[in-house]
């Protein structure tokens, strides 16, 4: 079971850090070049589109399994492995810290202003650059995650 356990946090820790990782090196720089008004528009749709049951699941096992895989006794796990399952869910909880402070609130704003008589330009300048801080702390912490539950799993 605490095989399992450790196969399935790498496997939603590496989910979703290539889901990020995509976003941080494909879709901003893409959603980037579009007009103010466009990429207003384009990332409210992707905020409505992204946190759906499969986003949702895979977002949520990134945290839960690591800590699962390092609370369940496992015979012959070095103190070397616990530590990097440990390590590698404190860095989940901490790219889930950043998603639910940073770009969430962001996400939410951007989505409250829609229909107002906005200025597509500065709803961009208080959102773009924020939110992409935001999003390269995080992507960071879950790579760093991934790398550490893989290195415990291969440990």
């Amino acid at each position: 079971m605490a095989t399992l356990l450790l196969a399935l946090a790498v496997g939603s820790t590496g989910l979703y850090a290539g889901f990020l990782l995509i976003f941080l090196t494909g879709i901003m720089p893409a959603l980037g070049r579009l007009t103010d008004a466009a990429f207003v528009t384009a990332m409210r749709r992707v905020n409505e589109a992204v946190p759906r049951a499969v986003f949702m699941t895979v977002f949520a096992a990134s945290a839960v399994l690591p800590l699962a895989a390092y609370l369940v006794p496992v015979d012959g796990r070095t103190d070397a492995q616990r530590w990097l399952v440990l390590a590698g869910f404190v860095c989940a909880v901490l790219n889930h810290l950043v998603t639910v402070v940073g770009n969430v609130p962001l996400n939410v704003a951007l989505a409250a202003a829609e229909g107002s008589d906005e200025d597509p330009a500065a709803t961009r300048a208080a959102f773009e650059a924020r939110w992409n801080a935001c999003h390269r702390i995080r992507t960071a912490l879950i790579v760093v995650a991934f790398g550490l539950l893989t290195a415990a799993a291969v440990g």
